[in-house]
């Protein structure tokens, strides 16, 4: 106890003193799953937008002993301050627990959560709070704590309470830990878990080693005088990285950086060539002379040739349906379709935006721009061509005139050459993907799944209509996944899962609806039905409300399933943070609630969940996309991408005893194409959105000019 006191007491008055360098000590994550030392938290958290993936082999075994075994944690920073963690804890790897003496095994899933409190200036000291192995059916290893932490040249001081309810004493009163980086690559921990003092070391790879793509970390607990362990040094690994860099644009305070596209120059030197030819044109002779000026339209001619360049240039960019034309005031009109840019139509959008800044120089000329989807409006743009250069030169913020819907109508527009050239419809979509099922920490093993490779294709055959179909083929399964095993029934099945012909319509007041009709196949059982959904969006983005119903028969029995549920989405976009409800009867005849808060990095987002059907569930999932920013540009044959949004989740049951494992509770028909997704760039195809990412559109077009 005495030695607690101490390096508290030490800890308070260094904190007190003020910082005499800028060193910045790395934050690792903790053997327990939360960032921090070995056992024991700081009050650091993973920063907003960061990923961590980690292993060690020091298993608290029930929270009694320590022992060799597998800890898998999975990190993320959600939030400014928060940071959510999920780890698995196993004795083995493959054992069933139902035919082994439990007491010498366990395999546990639990769920951690840190918040470092923002009221705190930065250099007094952090203070954090967090709880580990939150909710769940088995709370081995629940705990709560408060941390501070200081840092002090190449230092950090960390000391809290913490309350929990182990037999080993781990974090179950006061504890504390210093850190010493005396190197970038190299730090040296020692810290008092309110049970034990533990020594270690930790190693970090240099990220120009692995390409600047994360950090990698080995750590080593080298020493312990618990006596709750069957050996000393234990050894763990971990990896973080961005998930997103977000573009920032330039800092007004900075001296503005010379004009990327400088059209006034270009202007200057079209004056000049004019003044040239108009010269050479004295030198002729006199008919000659008077016929060369009267085949020429000086207005027309040069608009013509600008918007032309224009035209093919957005066609090279793999842009369908291009539409370009001009009046005399002068006003350029683009009207598109995007299946280049299939993770977010704000890139195509910044991309035909800054074409037009490239490719017209006429003084004061307009600009409107009408973004379609499979031949239906779904944002239209207005602005003027130099204020929009000037963004592109300086960063200041363009006056936009955004909307949703169809632009409004501009007279004596000249198109150039036919309009709609490139056309979308009867071009195959073939979208490829990962189909996983998956079940991890059962008492069958740490990680069991099925895998099969998805294909999606989508074939736009009329204004806002065709035919979608969805194959598989299974790639790689456990052995518990196998036929006549417990999770065999689940197993991806190779063959048709969806066939269908769609209908998408776009009705007043900012209402869309969209019907399926065709083959599902839920749960390898195969049925015949339809499916429709309407969806509002408010003009700002902020509000979505969803309502999606279907009907199913089955074709192996003499029977049906139907389903309908309502669901809301608030999107606090200056977060990059959309809160989801929905209610309803869903798939399999449970009837409740499910609440979700996601949290955006660019096209990825994390987010947590919680059901109330006929059972309680929580957890954790994950969307990235896996195909680039730019896809391939279609060919009359067709295309090929990745899937742009793939979703993986890990749930486990809250407020029970037990935690049995749950198949499809609060279940609704997945389509690949769909409203949110396919039509509203996920609920993302919004002034709003597009104003509180304008680094984006800037940065768009200068990576893919």
């Amino acid at each position: 106890m005495l030695k607690i006191k101490n390096v508290i007491a030490g800890s308070i008055v260094l904190a007190s003193m003020p910082a005499l360098a800028d060193t910045i000590v790395n934050d690792y994550t903790s053997y327990a799953g939360y960032t921090g030392l070995i056992n024991t938290p700081t009050a650091e958290v993973l920063q907003k937008g960061s990923v961590g993936f980690g292993y060690n082999n020091q298993l608290d075994l029930r929270g009694a002993e320590y022992v060799d075994g597998h800890n898998f944690i999975f990190a993320a920073g959600v939030f400014d301050g928060l940071e959510v963690s999920g780890m698995i804890a196993s004795s083995t790897m493959h054992d069933n627990l139902f035919r082994v003496k439990e007491e010498k095994q366990t395999r546990d899933l639990s769920f951690n959560l840190k918040y470092q409190l923002p009221f705190i200036p930065k250099d007094w000291f952090n203070l954090a709070i967090g709880g580990k192995d939150l909710g769940g059916a088995a709370n081995n290893y629940e705990t709560y704590y408060i941390a501070g932490s200081r840092e002090w040249n190449d230092f950090r001081f960390s000391a809290g309470f913490a309350v929990s309810d182990r037999a080993t004493g781990q974090m179950d009163g006061a504890f504390a830990g210093i850190e010493w980086q005396p190197l970038d690559w190299f730090a040296l921990q020692v810290e008092h878990d309110a049970e034990a003092a533990n020594a270690g070391v930790r190693l970090t790879v240099p990220k120009e080693w692995i390409y600047d793509v994360g950090t990698l970390t080995f750590s080593g607990k080298l020493y312990s005088n618990t006596d709750h362990a069957e050996k000393d040094t234990f050894w763990g690994v971990n990896f973080s990285m961005p998930l997103f860099e977000k573009a920032q644009l330039n800092d007004p305070t900075e001296a503005a950086p010379a004009p990327i596209l400088s059209n006034h120059k270009k202007r200057e030197a079209a004056f000049k060539a004019h003044y040239q030819k108009q010269r050479e044109l004295a030198q002729k002779p006199l008919t000659d002379a008077k016929k060369e000026v009267s085949e020429r339209d000086k207005f027309s001619k040069s608009l013509t040739l600008q918007t032309r360049e224009l035209k093919n240039a957005l066609v090279d960019d793999g842009f369908e349906a291009v539409s370009v034309g001009f009046n005399r005031d002068p006003h350029i009109v683009v009207s598109f379709e995007n299946f280049v840019f299939n993770r977010n139509d704000i890139d195509a959008i910044g991309v035909v935006l800054g074409r037009i800044a490239e490719h017209v120089d006429e003084a004061n000329a307009k600009f409107s721009v009408q973004l379609l989807n499979r031949g239906i409006p779904m944002l239209s743009i207005r602005g003027n061509v130099d204020n929009y250069r000037e963004f592109i030169n300086t960063s200041v913020t363009p006056d936009m005139d955004i909307r949703r819907g169809e632009m409004e109508p501009l007279g004596s527009v000249s198109w150039v050459g036919m309009p709609n050239a490139n056309s979308p419809y009867f071009k195959p979509r073939l979208a490829i993907g990962p189909a996983l099922n998956q079940r991890t920490a059962t008492e069958l093993g740490v990680y069991d799944f099925s895998l099969a490779i998805k294909a999606d294709l989508d074939l736009p055959m009329w204004y806002g209509g065709g035919v979608s179909v969805s194959a598989q083929s299974e790639v790689a399964n456990t052995d518990d996944y196998e036929t006549g095993k417990p999770f065999g029934r689940l197993a991806k099945k190779d063959g048709v899962t969806q066939a269908t012909i769609y209908q998408t319509l776009a009705l007043p007041y900012g209402i869309y609806n969209q019907t399926h009709i065709g083959f599902f196949r839920e749960f390898n059982q195969d049925y015949t039905g339809i499916k429709n959904e309407t969806v509002w969006l408010s003009n700002n983005g902020r509000h979505q409300i969803k309502a999606d119903l279907a009907y199913l028969d089955y074709q192996d029995y003499d029977s049906d399933r139907d389903y309908q549920a309502v669901s809301y989405r608030y999107n606090w976009i200056e977060k990059d943070v959309s809160f989801h409800a929905t209610a309803g009867s869903f798939l399999y005849d449970d009837n409740g609630v499910k609440l979700e808060t996601r949290f955006w990095f660019g096209d990825s987002y994390i987010s947590v969940f919680a059901q109330d059907t006929d059972v309680q569930t929580a957890g954790i999932a994950f969307s990235i996309p896996l195909t680039p920013r730019k896809d391939m540009a279609p060919t009359r044959y067709g295309q090929i991408t990745g899937n742009k949004a793939w979703r993986h989740s890990v749930s486990t049951r809250i407020g029970e005893s037990t935690n049995a494992v749950t198949i499809g509770r609060a279940e609704q028909v997945q389509t690949p194409v769909d409203i949110n997704n396919t039509f509203l760039n996920q609920g993302r195809l919004s002034s709003g959105y597009i104003y509180g990412n304008l680094a984006r559109l800037r940065d768009v077009y200068l990576s893919y000019r």
